[in-house]
């Protein structure tokens, strides 16, 4: 099992995700670890790290974190995506899809007109349906229609005085 898909790791990086997320210091989020994990309430026994725990242990730090406000991440992303924003365009994994999405927030134009243009450049239905050389020709034809638009910069020329 690699790294990335091993579920412990995953629960262990949410729980601290979270505590950074609600802002917990280290004495208080030790006492919550604590108090969630009592096996009977008011006694001293529970565990103060997230690394000493069963799966349901951490399952019970993670429901209790979202008691007391935690936002999940599918929450979080659907506030800044936008109607026909690929959902690629938020990862990691292909900038230029971040590119296209500044360019078109530049020039005040929705993903359908990205979209729109992918269909009339390529006759590809959607833009992260392109491969890297079609999404670089996109990405240029978005940028130069940006730099046709912005206002000249007025430049100022001194008269010289009559001699």
């Amino acid at each position: 099992m690699s790294r990335k898909t091993d579920p412990r790791r995953q629960q262990l990086a949410r729980i601290h995700a979270g505590k950074k997320q609600l802002r917990l210091d280290d004495d208080t989020y030790r006492a919550l670890l604590a108090r969630v994990t009592e096996t009977v309430p008011g006694a001293c026994d529970g565990l103060r790290s997230s690394a000493d725990m069963t799966t349901q242990q951490r399952n019970d730090v993670l429901r209790e974190f979202s008691r007391l406000g935690l936002r999940n991440d599918a929450q979080t992303n659907n506030k800044r995506r936008w109607p026909g924003q690929p959902e690629a365009a938020l990862m990691k994994a292909r900038p230029m899809l971040r590119k296209v999405g500044a360019l078109l927030t530049n020039s005040k134009k929705p993903w359908s007109y990205a979209h729109g243009l992918a269909k009339k450049m390529h006759q590809v239905d959607k833009v992260e349906w392109l491969n890297d050389h079609q999404l670089h020709s996109l990405v240029s034809a978005l940028q130069i229609d940006s730099n046709r638009r912005q206002t000249p910069v007025k430049t100022t020329t001194r008269k010289t005085p009559p001699c």
